[in-house]
């Protein structure tokens, strides 16, 4: 079981699910359960979030699954699906942070206009 991946669908708002397993090139549906939305409540279109659901794949943009989850699975996927995690946590860069500092002079200016 994947726990807290993010399901963006065409035009909706984001939900996290939990995933039965990964998904493969094969696929032509995603399989999941306890369905919720971002902040943790369940979407008005669901009456039990803890049902199957089962979303085709034509009307998913993309599925983010935590890193953590990423890292566990074998590099083939387990299914011969071969998996890019993203860096790993411990992996931050200082460089990097000085980059994501906010201006405070820009926000300033964007708060006038």
């Amino acid at each position: 079981m994947i726990h807290n991946a993010v399901l963006h669908i065409t035009n909706e708002q984001p939900l996290v699910v939990d995933l039965y397993d990964m998904p493969t090139a094969g696929d032509v549906s995603l399989l999941c359960t306890n369905v919720r939305m971002l902040g943790g409540k369940k979407p008005v279109f669901i009456d039990h979030s803890e049902s199957v659901f089962v979303f085709p794949y034509d009307t998913i943009r993309f599925v983010e699954i935590p890193v953590a989850v990423a890292d566990e699975v074998p590099e083939d996927g387990g299914n011969g699906v071969v998996i890019a995690a993203g860096p790993s946590a411990g992996a931050e860069d200082d460089a990097d942070d000085a980059d994501l500092e906010l201006d405070e002079d820009f926000l300033r200016r964007i708060r006038e206009v």
